[in-house]
């Protein structure tokens, strides 16, 4: 068989392991001889048929199954790109991926190159690549959506919208450039584009304060459990995890690490970290698990102070104070006072009794409105990464500079329009961005 001149690549496309149906991807210019060698005749284009998947070689049927045959370049990849819908054993597929294998000029694909070919094709762009990768990795129905809308183009369409505004006022630079004898044309079409950018910086400064709710919805909502020892963290976390994850031990300090679990709560990805107990103690290794506690406090999003409702210490630790304006007290253990002992709270107080349930529910639902109002169900697209975010913040830093520097010196106001398209264009991948192509491919998985 002769080698095929363009590289041709292949994987599994589903996951691994036992299922029903397996999928197996093909790419590239060898692609439509693979499916007439191993499943011919070859479909028409677009339409699954049944046929025998055979070894290229011997000819012996491996299986039966569907065969899609998408001649480029309208297919995921812009190339010709062949699936094989088998039986999903793994003696199956792992004699289907051996015969592909052997055949000349095909290769194991490399994570994400799948991927990494449509935007090389222009059918996806980067923005779009890493909306694909948080779709496949979504949990909740909140993530599922912001990723499907990302990877729809919503997010790659606003900043599309703002480059064509940068486009627009370098157009009016430049034309002034084109009339600097004429004082009357540079000053007029050097106002029309300050006029366009101060519009556009007012867009990017909304965009930008947003509360981080498209990368916390992303990342999950971070909820710290912090508290005296023995409050019942631990049985907290296990009764929100429905699963024992964590020690429970009536002896003080048994939490010395961050134990961290994962919830949907109404939609809402909710990261929930069992920390160590505060108090005073000379054991070395207990004091690094409460520095880890005040560490994971100041960096989430939510703080729960749990403590015991017969002897409630619903005053935070001193070091615990610049946490205070997003904390709330959990009083645990309410099963252990008397009938009508418990006294009303206030809204920032929730009573709670891990070891009967009662409460549970109620907080569950506090979480779950908390996390949504936090992260939000705004309409316009979200930044969901800091990749995202730092280029916006040069965007606008450029911006800036065009705003506040001299109108003279046209040339050097020119290019702070430039920096800052540039900056848009290496979110989408419009300029040069090859040094974070290996990254973000890299996170998918071999058959994407």
């Amino acid at each position: 068989m002769t080698p095929f001149r363009d590289p041709t690549i292949f994987a599994l496309a589903s996951a691994p392991g036992r299922s029903a149906v397996a999928v197996v991807r093909v790419s590239g210019a060898g692609a439509g001889r693979v499916v007439s060698v191993m499943a011919g005749p070859r479909p028409p284009p677009r339409r699954a048929m049944v046929r025998a998947i055979r070894h290229p070689e011997t000819g012996e049927v491996l299986d039966r199954g569907m065969v899609i045959w998408c001649p480029g370049p309208k297919s995921f990849t812009g190339e010709d790109v062949a699936e094989l819908h088998l039986h999903g054993g793994r003696a199956v597929v792992q004699a289907v991926l051996a015969a592909l294998a052997i055949v000349p000029g095909l290769r194991m694909a490399e994570p994400g190159e799948f991927a990494r070919r449509a935007f090389e094709a222009g059918k996806l762009d980067l923005a779009e690549v890493e909306g694909l990768a948080d779709l496949i990795d979504a949990e909740t129905e909140g993530q599922r959506r912001q990723a499907l809308a990302q990877a729809s183009g919503a997010l790659s369409d606003l900043y599309d919208g703002w480059r064509a505004s940068l486009v627009e006022a370098l157009g009016l630079i430049e034309a002034g450039l084109d009339f600097s004898d004429e004082r009357d044309i540079g000053e007029k079409t050097f106002a029309d584009a300050s006029s366009i950018i101060r519009v556009l910086v007012a867009s990017v400064i909304h965009h930008l304060d947003d509360g981080h709710r498209g990368e916390i919805l992303r990342e999950g909502f971070r909820v710290a459990l912090i508290g005296p020892p023995n409050a019942g963290k631990s049985s907290l976390v296990n009764a929100l995890a429905r699963r024992d994850v964590a020690i429970v031990s009536a002896e003080a300090g048994t939490t010395r690490d961050v134990i961290e679990v994962r919830l949907d709560l109404g939609g809402m990805p909710v990261v929930v970290s069992d920390t160590a107990g505060f108090r005073e103690t000379e054991g070395a290794i207990e004091r690094e698990g409460m520095r880890r506690s005040r560490a994971v406090a100041e960096a989430a999003d939510l703080v729960l102070w749990l403590t015991e409702a017969s002897a409630p210490q619903t005053m935070l630790p001193p070091e615990l104070a610049g946490v205070a304006d997003r904390a709330l007290v959990v009083m645990n253990k309410i099963d252990l006072l008397g009938e009508g002992a418990l006294p009303p709270m206030p809204d920032d107080m929730v009573p709670l009794s891990v070891a009967t349930g009662a409460g549970l529910e109620e907080l569950v639902k506090r979480l779950a409105v908390i996390a949504h109002e936090r992260i939000g169900r705004r309409e316009e697209p979200a930044l969901t990464q800091f990749r995202h975010r730092s280029m916006v913040e040069a965007c606008r830093e450029s911006l800036d500079v065009f705003l506040k520097g001299a109108p003279e010196d046209v040339e050097l106001r020119a290019e702070d329009l430039r920096r800052a398209a540039d900056a848009l264009g290496r979110i989408t991948g419009r300029v040069d961005v090859e040094d974070v192509l290996d990254q973000i491919f890299s996170r998918f998985c071999i058959g994407k």
